[in-house]
Formats: structure tokens, C-alpha cells, sequence
């Protein structure tokens, strides 16, 4: 019998949460730190935005994102006030992991389509919004 959506999706964030730590290892980066770098990227952000940007991917055991931003401020990652801010050291840190990252996506979408990988995240996305609806 095969196995239900949700046992292959816990599986497959078990899986993407292991390559991403094994690539973001280099840099004594958790993955947590990936994404924050790549908000700042987008421009300045403050601890609130930070937050509400990360909320999908905090689980259980996670730093906060107090520590999170102490953490980046202490590698000088970040400016040191609100908001915050990629500093060059940060900029620099997000360019030397990108190319590993991107590789680790790649790997994802290996043996599929551009139109399955879309057709696949669309199909999540409804499943998403069905629950949601429901649980109002």
C-alpha cells in the first residue's frame, strides 16, 4: 500500500532539513540563519518582520529569533540596530553558502519537470488552504 501525503511530507522536511545542515555545516550556519540572511537580503528588516518571515520553518528546539539576531550580530553578519541589516561580513557569508544551497534545491527537483515541481507545490498549496479553511 503506498503511503499517505503527509507521511511523505514530514519525511521529505526530515530530508530537506539534513541537507541543508550538512551544506550550511561549513559555515557553522543552521538553516535558520540561511533564511534570515536571505530576508536582509532583500533589504532591512526588523526583529517583528524577521519573525513573522521565519514562522513557517520554527519548529521545536529551534534557537529564538532574539538569539538568532545575537548570534548574527556576534559574526558582525548584521548591523547592530533596528532595523537590521546585512552588513559586508553577511553579504560575503550569503555568497560563499548560495552556490551549496542552490545545489541542495537542485537535488530536490532531480528527475522532475519545471511543470511537476509547479504542478506538486500548487497541489500542496490547496491542501494547505483546504485545512486552513476548515480549522475557521
Amino acid at each position: 500500500m503506498e503511503k499517505p501525503v503527509g507521511y511523505w511530507i514530514k519525511h521529505l522536511d526530515r530530508l530537506i532539513e539534513a541537507d541543508f545542515a550538512r551544506v550550511l555545516a561549513g559555515e557553522e550556519m543552521r538553516r535558520r540563519h540561511w533564511q534570515a540572511l536571505n530576508v536582509l537580503r532583500e533589504g532591512p528588516a526588523d526583529e517583528g518582520r524577521l519573525a513573522e518571515e521565519l514562522r513557517p520553518f520554527w519548529g521545536e528546539g529551534e534557537i529564538s529569533v532574539g538569539e538568532l539576531l545575537a548570534d548574527l550580530r556576534r559574526r558582525r553578519w548584521i548591523t547592530p540596530g533596528e532595523p537590521h541589516a546585512l552588513t559586508e561580513e553577511g553579504a560575503a557569508a550569503h555568497e560563499r553558502v548560495a552556490g551549496a544551497v542552490h545545489a541542495s534545491r537542485s537535488r530536490i527537483m532531480d528527475g522532475l519537470t519545471v511543470e511537476q515541481y509547479q504542478v506538486t507545490v500548487h497541489t500542496l498549496r490547496t491542501m494547505a488552504a483546504n485545512l486552513e479553511t476548515a480549522g475557521r
